[in-house]
């Protein structure tokens, strides 16, 4: 089982997560926005090979947070909490 370093908790094991995007996928704001803004939010992804950054949330403290991690190899380098520009507050 793979170890997933929580910025809170520290290291815990893959099941204790669930992933919730890509990071910086920001909620478009406001009523006036079009159809293919709101499509392109709901369903449209990079899903680059290699590096990324992530969001996911450790079930058991219920914080989110972003961890870089591989798509290739899944390996982790890092996990941080959130910035204004990651969670849109």
């Amino acid at each position: 089982m793979q170890l997933f370093p929580c910025p809170f908790c520290g290291p815990r094991e893959e099941s204790e997560f669930h992933y919730g995007g890509e990071a910086g996928n920001l909620r478009p704001d406001g009523g006036d926005v079009t159809a293919e803004r709101w499509a392109g939010y709901l369903h449209m992804r990079d899903n680059p090979k290699g590096p990324g950054r992530e969001i996911w949330v450790h079930l058991t403290c219920g914080e989110f947070f972003a961890m870089s991690r591989d798509s290739v190899n899944h390996k982790v380098s890092g996990s941080s909490t959130l910035g204004k520009s990651e969670h849109g507050a």
